[in-house]
C-alpha cells in the first residue's frame, strides 16, 4: 500500500476530520463547519486517499474511528492547535501586543497555583489569548519539549537535556477530611489513625503515589480500602461525598477550597516535589518570566513549602523513585 500520496495536507481535510471526531458523525461535523454533508464526506475521503489508509469505520450512518484514525487524530489536534496559535501570534505581532502564551501544568497546579499567579502579573504583560492546558505530568514535559507550551509546571522528575528548570519546590502533603470527621478536630493527624479508613489518593505510581505508599508502610498502615484517582480535585469531591479521607498535595486544597472539606497536617512528611520548566536555551519573554516568578510566590505561600536549588532537580527526583537517600533539607 502506498502511504502519503502528496507532500502536504489540505487544511480543510484536517478540519473536516477533526470535526467528525468531535461531533461523532458526518452530519454533526457538517453543522460545525457550516458545510454540506457531501462536502465533508468528500474531504474525509480525499484525506484517506492522501494518507493511504482508512481513518473511519462506516456502518450506514454510524461511523467510528479506526485504530490508526485515533492515533492520527491526536496528531491533527496538535497541528490545528499550532496553526491557531500561529494565527494568534501573527495578530499580536501586528498589534504590537504580547504574544499568546501557552502554559502546561498538572491539574492540581493548573487549578491551585496558576490562577493566582496569572492574576498577580501586570495586565499589560498578559496577551489577549492565554492557553492553559491541564495535563498529566509526563505530558507537561512533552509539551514543553515539543515547544507547544511556552513553559510548564509539573511534579518531579523533570530532568531532561531539552529543559531549563527555573525553580523546584516541595510542599508536604496533607490529609483532606470532611468537616464533621472526628479527625477534623485534631491539628495533626497520624497516619496510624487512617488504618481503618478508606484512603483516596493519586494513582500514578511513578510520582506522588510512590511517596504516599512508602509513608503508609513506614507507619505500619496497610489500607484495606483505597480509591485512586488521577486528579486531586476528584479526590476532594469524593471526600465531600463521604467516601473516605484523601492524602493529596496541598496545591488544590489551598487554591480551590471546597465547602465541607478541611485540611490537616500529617505526622509524616510526604514531600510533593514540583517545579517550573521551559524549553532549553530559549530566552524567556517578559510575560513568561513574570508568570514563572508569580507562580513561585504562590507556591511558597502554601504551608510548609520550601524552595530548592533547581540545579539539583535530578537528585531531588531520586526521592520520588526511592533510588537514593533523601537530599539534605527534604524529610521523609
Amino acid at each position: 500500500m502506498s502511504i502519503m500520496h502528496s507532500n502536504s495536507f489540505d487544511i480543510r481535510q484536517l478540519e473536516a476530520f477533526a470535526a467528525v471526531m468531535s461531533a461523532g458523525s458526518v452530519t454533526g461535523a457538517a453543522r460545525l463547519l457550516g458545510r454540506s454533508q457531501p462536502a465533508v464526506t468528500r474531504l474525509i475521503q480525499d484525506l484517506e486517499a492522501d494518507i493511504g489508509y482508512p481513518l473511519l469505520h462506516r456502518s450506514g450512518p454510524r461511523i467510528t474511528p479506526t485504530s490508526r484514525g485515533v492515533l492520527f487524530h491526536a496528531v491533527v489536534e496538535r497541528h490545528l492547535a499550532s496553526l491557531a496559535h500561529i494565527r494568534e501570534r501573527a495578530n499580536a505581532i501586528g498589534l504590537d501586543e504580547p504574544s499568546t502564551l501557552t502554559i502546561a501544568a498538572t491539574p492540581s497546579l493548573a487549578a491551585g497555583v496558576l490562577p493566582q499567579a496569572i492574576a498577580a502579573v501586570a495586565p499589560d504583560l498578559l496577551p489577549r489569548h492565554l492557553h492553559v492546558q491541564a495535563l498529566a505530568a509526563e505530558n507537561v514535559v512533552q509539551a514543553v519539549l515539543a515547544r507547544s507550551a511556552d513553559f510548564g509546571i509539573a511534579s518531579l522528575p523533570l530532568e531532561h537535556p531539552g529543559l531549563d528548570v527555573h525553580w523546584v519546590a516541595d510542599a508536604p502533603c496533607v490529609v483532606a477530611l470532611g468537616a464533621s470527621d472526628p479527625l477534623a478536630g485534631q491539628d495533626v493527624v497520624r497516619l496510624a489513625d487512617l488504618a481503618e479508613r478508606r484512603i483516596i489518593t493519586l494513582a500514578n505510581p511513578y510520582r506522588l503515589r510512590h511517596r504516599v505508599d512508602e509513608a503508609l508502610e513506614r507507619a505500619g498502615v496497610t489500607p484495606q480500602r483505597i480509591i485512586d484517582v488521577n486528579a486531586s480535585m476528584t479526590a476532594l469531591t469524593m471526600v465531600r461525598a463521604g467516601l473516605g479521607v484523601a492524602i493529596v498535595e496541598p496545591a488544590t486544597v489551598c487554591g480551590v477550597p471546597l465547602e465541607g472539606i478541611v485540611m490537616r497536617v500529617l505526622d509524616h512528611t510526604i514531600p510533593f516535589l514540583f517545579g517550573a520548566i521551559s524549553p532549553a536555551a530559549r530566552p524567556l519573554t517578559p510575560t513568561v518570566a513574570a508568570v514563572i516568578e508569580a507562580a513561585l510566590a504562590v507556591a511558597l505561600a502554601m504551608p510548609g513549602c520550601r524552595l530548592h536549588d533547581s540545579s539539583r532537580a535530578e537528585a531531588l527526583a531520586d526521592t520520588v523513585y526511592g533510588r537514593t537517600s533523601l537530599p539534605e533539607g527534604v524529610q521523609s
